[in-house]
């Protein structure tokens, strides 16, 4: 195992991208070490290793950026339980890693649905977040999981964090308005009525907020 690490780490090496690193850290995202490898490069590299458990955990708890992303492309789906997904995502801290897990990972994953229902409802604001954006990615890909989602409590969690104080988690449940909209018009209307009072509201984030689905829905002038 850990000469294959060493591999791993090696081939990092050779792609590191100083520039991208740094341009990272300067927008406020730190890891303990960062190659700048672009995601392309990532999964080419996935690529050249077999799928195991052992490997992905070992890569996890590293506080690597590339390790990370690799973790989520190389823990094969099929032994990736319900236990695990909750100590991971207890891991992710930064937005990238909650992307790129969810589009690698946890999309895939046959009780993905079920996922979203159990994290969107914590009070934790991280693990909302992701809960969110798992969602937006089931929509995105029309994933059988989203059968599972418990859709009202979703939209009325999400609507209510809109004005969250966390940038993060207000976009994430704007996504969660926007991608559930989007599937059928029922969906929208349904969205549409949850933020009905935003139209004669003074506020002009929830203006923004309205705007923003009325664009989305293709319902602007």
């Amino acid at each position: 195992m850990e000469t294959i690490i060493r591999s791993i780490r090696s081939d990092l090496r050779l792609s590191m991208n100083g520039v991208t690193a740094a341009s990272m850290r300067e927008k406020g995202v730190h890891y303990r070490m960062n190659f700048g490898v672009d995601l392309m490069r990532i999964r080419e590299i996935a690529a050249r290793y077999t799928p195991d458990v052992e490997l992905a955990e070992q890569l996890w708890k590293e506080d690597v950026r590339e390790l990370k992303i690799l973790a989520a492309m190389l823990f094969p789906v099929d032994r990736f339980t319900r236990e695990i997904a909750d100590r991971w995502v207890d891991a992710i801290d930064n937005q990238e890693i909650r992307e790129q897990t969810c589009r690698n990972l946890f999309q895939q994953l046959p009780f993905a649905g079920e996922l979203v229902n159990h994290w969107s409802k914590s009070e934790r604001e991280q693990l909302r977040t992701t809960g969110y954006w798992l969602f937006a990615r089931l929509c995105i890909t029309r994933s059988t999981t989203l059968e599972m989602v418990e859709s009202d409590q979703l939209l009325n969690r999400a609507t209510g964090d809109l004005k969250n104080g966390s940038l993060l988690l207000r976009q994430a449940a704007l996504n969660v308005l926007k991608y559930h909209g989007r599937r059928s018009d029922k969906n929208r209307d349904e969205v549409l009525r949850l933020v009905a009072l935003f139209s004669d509201s003074a506020d002009p984030y929830e203006r923004e907020v309205l705007d923003q689905l009325h664009f989305e829905f293709g319902l602007t002038d």
